[in-house]
């Protein structure tokens, strides 16, 4: 279950900050979109969620989203939906933002497409620690660390922990990234049993010690599940469930 610490390991013996978490806001909330609602996109940002994902597909020379290859076939671009209104808001009201792409295939002509609808943001997107409002964070089906150099540093990485970084790969690290079921099977339904919850404590204390912020992915998308990762101190909450997210957020507090 702790197979991913010993790769931890090996970052601690080249770095030691200390990642501490702050406060919870709207800024703490990863929107996993629905593509079917037309104002997903908008419905995210003006809530003031820190990240956005989408899951990235290649078809036909275009870059789509969808929830799985079938889904694929719908032609909704990533331009369309996602590129295009970053880059109208990101003129009329920049705030600070993650786009999270999952690349559900083969990354490499993925990236290469990628990189050349990103040209019109670049102007927005945060590279060599600017000041720039737009994060860019490859997840899925990214390449391994030895070959985040062949990739502009305005390009960052999501980390599952299965692979060992050296110092260089690790800056370009965004944050760190874990299934929740590789942990606990705990649904949100009574009480998250003791053990589950030292090895989760473990895990998130280990990030922190990197210097990187975690998320759990898959993890349950309910009050009791948002409450407990708040209360463990996970530093990024994912949901389907936005305002939902936003009222126990304000509970918290």
């Amino acid at each position: 279950m702790l197979k991913s610490l010993p790769v931890l390991t090996l970052i601690f013996l080249f770095l030691s900050p200390v990642y501490a978490q702050e406060k919870y806001t709207a800024a703490s909330i990863h929107s996993h979109n629905d593509y079917s609602r037309p104002n997903a996109f908008y419905h995210a940002f003006d809530a003031g969620v820190g990240a956005i994902e989408a899951d990235v597909f290649l078809r036909n020379g275009k870059l789509v989203v969808a929830h799985d290859t079938s889904g694929a076939k719908q032609f909704i671009t990533l331009k369309k939906m996602y590129l295009d209104p970053i880059q109208k808001v990101m003129r009329a009201q920049p705030r600070p933002v993650n786009l999270v792409l999952d690349l559900k295939e083969n990354y490499a002509p993925i990236l290469t497409k990628l990189l050349k609808e990103l040209e019109p943001l670049k102007a927005f997107i945060k590279t060599n620690g600017s000041k720039s409002p737009l994060t860019i964070i490859i997840t899925g089906n990214r390449p391994p660390p030895s070959e985040y150099k062949n990739y502009p540093s305005y390009i960052s990485f999501d980390d599952d922990l299965q692979l060992p970084h050296n110092p260089e790969q690790w800056k370009r690290v965004a944050q760190v990234s874990l299934n929740f079921a590789n942990y606990s099977k705990w649904n949100g339904k009574g009480a998250l049993p003791e053990q589950d919850e030292k090895v989760l404590k473990s895990v998130i204390n280990a990030v922190h010690q990197s210097g990187k912020k975690i998320r759990f992915w898959a993890a349950p998308d309910n009050p009791a599940g948002w409450q407990k990762l708040m209360e463990l101190n996970a530093d990024i909450l994912s949901t389907d469930m936005i305002d939902e997210l936003l009222i126990e957020i304000k509970t918290k507090k």
